[in-house]
């Protein structure tokens, strides 16, 4: 089993940053972890995952060189540090291990 509780969403001006967190407990030892966000009318989409020692990061066209994922695992957290942003990336943002998903975390950014 695994829970995951993300957090650090809010409401953010165009151009503004934000960080969020996501705090793993359980099985999580080796796991990769991925950010996926969904806008409303939207598919879910992947934004960002990393693997467990950090040494493999892929971002989704959409966010790169704005967003930056990464993991402390001695606190079993991984962060998604979004500068930059645009309204365009409004929408609730969840991470993963596997098949488990925590509750998500709004982020709205206004123009």
């Amino acid at each position: 089993q695994v829970q995951l509780v993300e957090s650090g969403g809010g409401l953010v001006q165009a151009g503004g940053s934000l960080r969020l967190s996501c705090e793993a407990s359980g099985r999580t030892f080796g796991s990769y972890v991925s950010w996926f966000r969904q806008a409303p009318g939207k598919e879910r989409e992947i934004v960002a995952a990393i693997s467990w020692g950090g040494a493999s990061r892929n971002y989704a066209n959409s966010v790169k060189g704005r967003f930056t994922i990464s993991r402390d695992n001695a606190k079993n957290t991984v962060y998604l540090q979004m500068t930059s942003l645009k309204p365009e990336d409004t929408a609730v943002y969840y991470c993963t291990i596997a098949d488990y998903w925590g509750q998500g975390t709004q982020v709205t950014v206004s123009s």
